[in-house]
C-alpha cells in the first residue's frame, strides 16, 4: 500500500471489527440518464459486466478499457455511458460481487480467536487463503491497485476499505484495543497487512513472471510461509505484551 493508503487504514481502525459481508446489491431501477430500466436495460447492464469479466479472464496483453468493453458487447460508447460514467465505475461494479465473497474466502478465518498451540497453522491457513483469493481474481485486483497507485481516489478507498476489516481482526488476534488506533499494535497490524498485500501482489504478477522468464520466480510457497511466520510472531509478541500490562 501507499503511505496515504496505510494512513487511511489506520484512521478507519476505530470502526467496529465485526464487519459483515456486503449485502446483495439493490436491483437498479434506472440508468444514468434517469430512464427506468426494464428487462432489456438490466440485461444490457449484465452484458456489460459479463463482457468486462471476459476481458479480465482473457490474454493479459488485451487492454481493459471502456472501448474494449463496448467492442466486446457490440455496443456503442453512447450506450455504454448510459450505465457507467467511466472505467472506474465499471470496475467497481465488477469488484462488488467479488469482494462479497471475501468473508467466506479469508476474512472469516480471522473471526475465531486462534489458540497459541496451533497459531502457526492458523496463520499459514489464513495467508494461503488470502493468496488463493488473489489468484482467483488476480487481474482485477492488480488493475484496482495500479489505478489506486496512480492516485485514483475511488480505487484507493476501495483498497483501503477491503484492508480495514482484516487489519482490525488482526488487532483483536493480538489482544489489542480497538479504541486505541494510535497504539503500536495498530501499527503492527498495518505493517502486517501491507506486507501481506505486497507478497500476494508480487507472487500473482504474471507480467513480472514473464519478465523473469520463469513461472513463480519469487517462490510463492516460501514467501507465504515467511509472511505467515511474521503474522504468527506479531500475534504472539503482542499477546505477551497485553498479558503483562
Amino acid at each position: 500500500m501507499s503511505a496515504k493508503a496505510e494512513a487511511a487504514v489506520e484512521q478507519g481502525a476505530t470502526r467496529p471489527s465485526r464487519t459483515r459481508a456486503p449485502a446483495a446489491t439493490k436491483a437498479l431501477s434506472h440508468n444514468l440518464n434517469g430512464q427506468r430500466l426494464g428487462r432489456k436495460g438490466r440485461d444490457t447492464r449484465d452484458r456489460i459486466l459479463a463482457a468486462t469479466n471476459e476481458l479480465l479472464a482473457g490474454p493479459p496483453d488485451v487492454e481493459i478499457s471502456l472501448s474494449a468493453v463496448a467492442r466486446q458487447t457490440s455496443l456503442g460508447m453512447t450506450s455504454l455511458y448510459n450505465y457507467f460514467n467511466d472505467l472506474t465505475e465499471l470496475l467497481l461494479a465488477v469488484l462488488e460481487p467479488v469482494m462479497a465473497t471475501a468473508e467466506d474466502e479469508y476474512v472469516g478465518l480471522l473471526r475465531t480467536r486462534w489458540d497459541d498451540a496451533d497459531l502457526g497453522e492458523r496463520t499459514l491457513a489464513f495467508v494461503t487463503a488470502y493468496h488463493g483469493f488473489w489468484v482467483k481474481h488476480s487481474r482485477l485486483l492488480h488493475l484496482r491497485n495500479r489505478m489506486a497507485d496512480a492516485q485514483n481516489e475511488r480505487m484507493m478507498m476501495h483498497r483501503v476499505r477491503a484492508a480495514q476489516p482484516v487489519m482490525r481482526l488482526m488487532v483483536e488476534q493480538m489482544d489489542g484495543e480497538l479504541a486505541q488506533p494510535q497504539s503500536p499494535v495498530f501499527s503492527m497490524a498495518t505493517a502486517l497487512m501491507t506486507g501481506l498485500e505486497r507478497i500476494v501482489t508480487v507472487t500473482t504478477d504474471v507480467a513480472l513472471q514473464n519478465t523473469l522468464h520463469a513461472p513463480n520466480p519469487l517462490g510463492s510457497t516460501h514467501l507465504l510461509r515467511a509472511e505467515a511466520r511474521l503474522l504468527e510472531l506479531g500475534i504472539r509478541d503482542y499477546r505477551t505484551l497485553a498479558a503483562s500490562s
